[in-house]
Order: C-alpha cells, then structure tokens, then sequence
C-alpha cells in the first residue's frame, strides 16, 4: 500500500497539468493511466493562443516538440465559397501551433515527473472510494493508493466518475462533437503553410480543417453536431470531402494518407457537467469542458488541471472548501465562456448564418484581424460581457512565446484579402 497527498487519474493535459502544478507545490501526487507513453490520441493537434498562454505559464519548452510548427495565416471558406484569409498578428509572439499530440502529450508526463511527480503507466483504476478522511483506491500493477484527494483526468467516460457512482448526463451521452482525422503527406504549399477552414454546407455547424504539419504534412480531418449528424455517416463523407475541388486543391495533387483515419468524440457542457464529489476534482473532458463552438480543448484541459492543483494547495487541509473554490473557479472561468459559444452555434447551424458570419467577419483588416485572435481564444469568448475580466490589454496583448525563434508557417502566406 502506497499514500500520496494527490492520486492522478489520466496523464493527458489536463492530468499532467494538475501533477506539475500539484508537484511543484510540494504535494506528493501520483499519476495513473492506463497507456504506455508515448501514447498517441485522436485530435486534431491545434494550439490555440488561450492553451500557448497556459503552456507558457507552466514552462512548457516547444522546442521539446519535433513537429511544432507556428503559423500566423488561417483560411476561412463559407459554405457559399467566399475564401477569406485571416492573419494572426507576428512578430509579436506564437497566437496559433500544431504539435502532434504524441509528442506533445509526452513532454507534458515528462514536464510533471521532472517536477517530481511519479508516473504509473499501464495501471487501470479498479476501485476508488472517497471518505471524510481519504480517497482509496486499487490500481491494477500498484495495488491499493491511499490520498488525500483525487483528481479524475480520465476523459468524457471517466472511469473515476463510474466507480464513485457520480451519474454522467445521461446513460446514453456520447458528446457534442465527433471528430474524425487522418495524417497526409506530400501535401502541396498551400497545406503545408497554413491553416485551412472549410465551412461545408453539409457540415454546419461543424467544419473541415487541414492543419500543417512540418516536411510537407498536415493533420486533416473534420468535425459534425452530434445532434444533427449521425456518426456512422462520417466514414462515408470522407472520401467525397477529400475529393472536392476547392479542398483537393488546397491538399495537392500528391497528397497521400501516411496512416488509418481515426474518429473520437468531444464532450462539452461544462455548465451541466458534475465537477466534484468527496476529495475528488473532475478535469478536462471528464469535466465536459470542452468549447462547444469549435470543439477544441486544451486550453480548457490544461486550466482545469491547473486549477484543481491550486485549490488542493489552497485548501490543503479543507477539503470542502477545496472543492468548491475549484467549482467556483470553473464555473467564473469557462461557464459565461461555453454559454456565448453555444449561441454563437447555433448561428453557424445555418448556410445563412455561417455565410453572412464570413462575410461580416472579413470585410475589413479590423474585423479580421480580431475576428480570428477571438476564435483562436486570444482573449475569452463572453470577454466584453463579463466586466470582472476586463484589463487594459485584454483586446492587444501579445501573443505566448514572445521572442522565441520558432519555425512559423506564415512567413510565406498569401496576401491577407478577399479571395471570391
């Protein structure tokens, strides 16, 4: 039998976030998971500038990554064709990077045991119970873990959730989003370069992307409403999108899958997901806290991590105020946040509502310009409406990394203007 100030349950972002944090806060903090790392996991691989921002805050080194790769330059199609090119400011730090999530994801389970984390890899959570005086659990390959609290990493099915009869939405949820993703090589320029946006017709109010990759590759996938699609379809579409002009020409003629597609589903209602129970702290997907507009979650994984390490730390020998300082801190930090992106959704549900929102939204630098440092999580979604996150650089700060010479894939972009 082993005890631990912090069991850690999932080593993805949001995992290893809480065991850097908790580690170097002087907590003994124990992480499980069930993969070998390095692991690979289905996504899309973007950075947006909210999760640069918190990779930065923990000493996260992008040079640890062989395919990070900056780009500055995001193309946006609508549904109706209009093609617009929406450049994030450079010079003036990292706003947007793609990094293989089988590299990334290590570097971090690496950042947490060099803080002195321990790491248990192969292990699954068999049994947990939380009590007034502990949380105690059986790990396969470890055996019995006594702590005094429990962060739960372990994803939208979160096997801590089950095990502590902490009831999911409902019996049959399978998120908000399904993604589906391939890798490419021998891209042509135009994929290697930028980033790509498609607003498909028969996508709204999800969307396709290519995202590039370095030595002419590119994560390239897309996205659908679960509510409005059905999954089984997705297998189906592929083909027929990788073969439609407007995206073949931006792919290339020699582009050629380097391996099998793989699909994964995105939970996000973080308003309605349950955050805690006795010592426990629910984190990243197993906390649902997904962005419902566009699906992506690191940021939100890496500030739930983040946050549940610092209320344990604050509230080391309270647990109930631990716990609802975390709640507290999630429901300010993201709910306001998630509500906004869940509107806005239901705009680009529409051919009508995603045209005229490319068109309103490229008619000038301007809007341009701050159009994509908001949809890149620049500064929080619901930010004009929430006067308590109001700061005089709230709409002009500069972008993670400042100063650091990174490989960018914006140095070549096309001119940034209409493309009809």
């Amino acid at each position: 039998m082993r005890s631990v100030d912090v069991l850690i349950v999932g080593a993805g972002p949001a995992g290893a976030a809480a065991a850097i944090v908790a580690a170097r806060g002087g907590l003994s903090a124990l992480m499980v998971d069930k993969a070998t790392f390095p692991r690979d996991k289905c996504c899309g691989d973007g950075l947006t500038t909210g999760a640069l921002r918190e990779l930065e805050s923990l000493g996260f080194d992008p040079s640890r990554v062989p395919s990070w790769q900056v780009t500055d330059t995001v193309w946006m199609t609508s549904p109706s064709g209009q093609r617009i090119n929406y450049e994030l400011p450079s010079g003036k730090g990292q706003y947007a990077a793609i990094a293989r999530r089988v590299e990334f994801d290590n570097v971090l389970v690496e950042m947490a045991v060099e803080a002195g984390a321990e790491l248990a890899q192969g292990c699954t959570l068999t049994e947990v119970a939380a009590h007034a005086d502990g949380v105690r659990a059986m790990v396969d390959g470890l055996g019995e873990v006594n702590a005094q609290y429990l962060v739960a990493a372990d994803g939208m099915w979160s096997r801590s959730r089950k095990l502590l009869g902490v009831a999911a939405p409902t019996d049959s949820y399978r998120g908000e989003w399904h993604a589906f993703r391939q890798y490419f090589t021998n891209v042509g320029p135009a994929a290697a370069r930028d980033l790509h946006v498609w607003f498909e017709p028969d996508l709204l109010p999800g969307y396709m992307w290519s995202f590039p990759l370095p030595g002419n590759r590119a994560n390239v996938g897309f996205g659908i409403d679960r509510s409005r699609q059905s999954v089984q379809k997705m297998a189906d579409q592929w083909p027929d999108l990788l073969s439609r002009p407007h995206i073949r020409e931006v792919l290339g003629p020699d582009a050629v899958p380097e391996s099998r597609h793989t699909a994964w589903p995105i939970p996000a209602r973080v308003d309605d997901a349950v955050l805690t129970t006795t010592r426990t702290f629910f984190v990243g997907d197993a906390a649902a806290a997904t962005d419902v507009l566009t699906g992506e979650g690191i940021a939100q994984a890496l500030q739930t991590g983040m946050w549940s390490a610092e209320a344990i730390l604050e509230h080391r020998s309270d647990p109930a105020a631990a716990t609802a300082g975390y709640t507290r801190r999630v429901r300010h930090g993201l709910v306001a946040d998630h509500r906004m992106s869940a509107g806005l959704r239901k705009i680009l549900a529409s051919n009508r509502g995603a045209r005229w929102s490319i068109r309103l939204t490229g008619s000038n630098a301007w809007t341009r310009r701050n159009f994509v440092r908001w949809m890149f999580e620049d500064y929080p979604r619901a930010q004009l409406f929430t006067p308590r996150r109001w700061h005089r650089e709230m709409f002009v700060a500069p972008g993670a990394y400042q100063g650091t010479e990174l490989a960018t894939s914006g140095a070549a972009s096309l001119p940034g203007k209409s493309d009809d």
